[in-house]
Parts: C-alpha cells; structure tokens; sequence
C-alpha cells in the first residue's frame, strides 16, 4: 500500500495529529488514514510498548476501537498505519471548554461498548483517558492507545505491572496489588469526572499516588448540575475496593446510559465546536503578529 503525504518536511499543523503522529492519505482507497511514527533509535525503552500495541490491535475488530491497517518501516523510523479520527481526542475538544450531559452520557456508552469488547477478548486496556478517547468527523467514538494494554489469561489472572497514568489508576494498581479488569472501570469513572470538570480530581495537592496509598480514602465527589444518574454512576466506578465496583456489565444496564440518545451523530456538535475553537485561535496568533 503506498501512500501519500500531504506536507514535506518538518511537521506543520495541516498534517501534524500527535508530536509522532502524521495524517496521509491512501491513493489506492482514498481513504486518509492516521500514521504513527516513532524512531526505534531514540525510543529503544519504548519497542516492548509498540510490539504489544500492534499485537493487541490486530487482534481487535471492534467499530469502538481504532483499527489497525499495517505497520512497515521507514530507515529507523517505524510507521503505524491506523484510521484517522478528525475530530481528535476528547482532550482535545476540552479545550474549548467542558461538556454538556447530554454529549458525556454518548461518549460514555460508546466507551462502555468498547471495554466490554476488550474485556470480552481479554484483554485490560489499563490507560483510559480522555485523550485516549478519540472522534471521527462523523461522531464515533474510537478508544485507542493500546501501548500499555495488557492481556489477562488464565495464566496470569491477576496482573501485578504498574502502567498506566497516575491520576486516572485504580488504588489497586498504584499499590501495586492484584488487579483486573475493573482497573479499566476506575480508569472510567476518572475520565467521567475529567470530561465533566476538565480534568482528573485534585486530591492530595496533585500527588495522586500520595492520596491513594492512603488507607481508607473517601469516594470521590462529582459536584455541579449533573443528573444524580449520572452521579450514582460514577460512584459505581469508584469504589476503592474492587470488589464492591461495578462491573463493565452493570454499567452497560445502568439507567444513566438509558438515557443516551441514539446513535453518535450528536457528538458532530463537539466537532464543529472544536474545529471553530481552532480557527478562533489560529485568527489570535494571525492578528498578533500583524
């Protein structure tokens, strides 16, 4: 498959997605895909990630998961091939501003949807964030990033490796006790709270892994004008003793998600918005140096 850039040189902000990211395009399908591309040389601690990630996706075939096309190399440089999501990341749209229930309730079903997948084919995806959470141009909602995803067999059916980000681990995890996967359930509940707010709960003055070494900390709060659902919810996903959390099952029967309109088409309004956040923002640098 050849495929063809779309700008040359150093990364420019009309093919840049990540800082090792590039958007092509595919001149056999047409198709514009998004590719990866990571230097073996400057990222030999990395390779183990990389592998795992290219395993764990071709063996997914989920429409809530990024698709793998193909990896092949470049020199030193291997170079990722999966499908373009326009629209960013959830992160990404943040940063014009929070969201309303209505859009976090449809990216949260769909996020559901995807872990149930995972779970299902056994695999604990062990990184779920709000910048791991991507939009087409169309409104799907794709989970990606399956660097630190881990596999859970009946061989290892507790895993012990710390990965994963501070702020959004399960106290199970940053204890580095047995955990499964409820962890991705932890994970869940943080990322509500970070799509709700802006960003992760600030406990223990920003040392997370301070706050939730301590024994007996209290459930964590979702304040403001959000449904009590929605509330309920999030206290199902952070409950410190995993035993007493909420399985990615019972959250899928859960009466907040009900309450999801059908389909994603309504998470266009989160693309259009970010797309016109940029180009506000692109007009202020432009206008700065005039």
């Amino acid at each position: 498959m050849h495929l063809f850039i779309f700008c040359h040189g150093a990364f420019s902000q009309s093919c840049r997605l990540a800082s090792s990211s590039w958007s092509r395009l595919n001149t056999v399908t047409g198709q514009i895909v998004a590719i990866k591309v990571l230097d073996l040389e400057s990222k030999g601690e990395e390779i183990e990630d990389i592998q795992r990630e290219i395993f764990l996706l071709q063996r997914c075939d989920s429409e809530y998961i990024t698709r793998y096309h193909k990896s092949y190399l470049e020199g030193t440089k291997l170079c990722v091939v999966m499908d373009f999501a326009k629209g960013g990341s959830i992160r990404d749209v943040l940063q014009s501003g929070v969201l309303e229930e209505k859009y976090i309730v449809v990216i949260v079903r769909e996020v559901v949807n995807a872990l149930s997948y995972l779970h299902k084919t056994g695999i604990i995806h062990r990184d779920i964030k709000a910048a791991n959470i991507l939009l087409t141009e169309e409104g799907k909602v794709k989970l990606c990033d399956f660097g630190v995803a881990g596999q859970f067999s009946m061989n290892s059916l507790k895993r012990h490796s710390f990965v994963g980000t501070p702020f959004w681990m399960a106290p199970e995890v940053l204890r580095r006790t047995q955990y499964d996967y409820k962890a991705d359930v932890w994970s869940l509940g943080i990322t509500i709270y970070e799509i709700a707010t802006g960003g992760p709960p600030q406990v223990g003055r920003g040392d997370p892994m301070k706050a939730l070494l301590m024994s007996g900390i209290e459930d964590i709060k979702l304040q403001g004008n959000f449904s009590v659902a929605m509330k309920e919810f999030i206290s199902l996903c952070l409950k410190e003793n995993p035993h007493q959390r909420a399985s990615v099952e019972d959250l899928a029967k859960h009466k907040w998600l009900k309450t999801a309109v059908k389909g994603t088409a309504i998470l266009q309004d989160l693309v259009r918005r970010h797309d016109e956040w940029q180009r506000m923002q692109s007009d202020k640098i432009r206008y700065a140096f005039l």
